[in-house]
């Protein structure tokens, strides 16, 4: 029976201390991942690499250039720690360098997954990051949060561990909040707006991509490695915020449309035409009060509501300019072009 699917991401703070590269958390991460093994595809997704490579940097400050020449330099002593740690379990690694464009053109989305599927058939976990020293700024992942969750919603995971330096979601008082049923707005709410120093993400990047896992159907939990046994412990629900998974059934390619997909533009409609939508009506220009982002055909639009609330991703039948001629019948996107968030 074919295993499934398991993402783990580790933020730069659970895998760093004070620019060092944590060896202790690295063997718990090996010896934990190495119990899974037997009953999971895993796939680990490590940032790390600019904290661990920036200290070789004299007057480091973090510029672009800085931070991927820091890259350059850390991602090769980050596998190789990681190596160093897994080989006593037996278990080897491959390291997987990733850019945007390899989600958002689906053919190189579908070579990835085959080679992802190759390295599971000989029992070879990937370690996935960012390709920084190439990667492009305009089309860059904004954290590793986000690739995470590419990773996990194309391969269709069942499940996302998302390991940061707080034990979960907390509430006004600092306490942990163990399960979160519906990421909405009230949940977004909670998030905090710091985030570690030598990390890019937050609580509300941790959010909105558990969101997205959530309503792709990914259970996803956010943790830390503060407690023993921390990953065997998430994976069964027992430590950090656990996020449900809603119940949809959604293709494979409309997976990859509401994640992987380049997003260009976005428009706002109206409550009868967002009602049409959940419905799984199509998208027809008499619903649209406003063109907030510009598209051209066969481009990949956000549709907000009334309120300004993302509640769907779509593929474009016609340019944006189009919807200026007032044909309120003409359709901007077919029904199976549309996928709700």
């Amino acid at each position: 029976m074919k295993k499934p699917v398991l993402v783990i991401k580790f933020g730069s703070a659970s895998v760093t201390s004070q620019g060092e590269i944590d060896e202790r958390v690295i063997l718990e991460i090996a010896r934990q991942v190495s119990i899974l093994q037997s009953d999971y595809n895993i796939v680990l997704v490590s940032s790390g690499a600019v904290a661990a490579g920036k200290k070789f940097i004299p007057r480091y400050k973090g510029t672009l250039e800085e931070r991927k020449a820091a890259a350059a330099i850390g991602n090769p002593l980050l596998i190789r720690k990681y190596s160093t740690y897994f080989k006593p379990f037996h278990i080897a690694l491959a390291q997987s360098l990733c850019e945007r464009h390899h989600f958002s053109n689906r053919n190189q989305f579908l070579q990835l997954k085959s080679t992802y599927e190759t390295l599971w058939k000989h029992n070879i976990i990937p370690i996935a990051n960012e390709n920084d020293v190439v990667s492009n700024k305009e089309l860059k992942f904004s954290d590793n949060d986000e690739l995470a969750t590419l990773i996990a919603v194309g391969f269709g995971a069942e499940k996302l561990l998302l390991c940061t330096s707080v034990s979960g979601v907390l509430d006004a008082d600092g306490n942990v909040i163990r399960e979160i049923k519906a990421i909405d707005k009230s949940a977004l709410s909670l998030a905090r707006t710091d985030k570690s120093s030598v990390g890019l993400g937050g609580m509300t990047s941790k959010l909105t991509f558990a969101r997205l896992a959530t309503q792709m159907g990914i259970k996803t939990v956010i943790f830390s490695m503060a407690e023993d046994n921390a990953i065997l412990k998430a994976v069964k629900d027992e430590i950090g915020t656990v996020c449900l998974a809603q119940q949809k059934k959604v293709s494979s390619r409309n997976k990859w449309l509401a994640s992987g997909s380049l997003i260009t533009g976005l428009v706002q409609v109206d409550k009868g035409a967002m009602e049409a939508l959940k419905k799984r009506k199509s998208l027809l220009a008499v619903g649209v009060t406003q063109i907030v982002e510009g598209f051209e055909i066969g481009e990949v639009f956000h549709i907000a509501d009334e309120e300004g609330t993302i509640q769907a991703v779509a593929k474009s039948k016609v340019d944006s300019t189009d919807l200026k001629t007032k044909r309120k019948n003409l359709e901007i996107a077919h029904a199976d072009d549309i996928v709700l968030l």
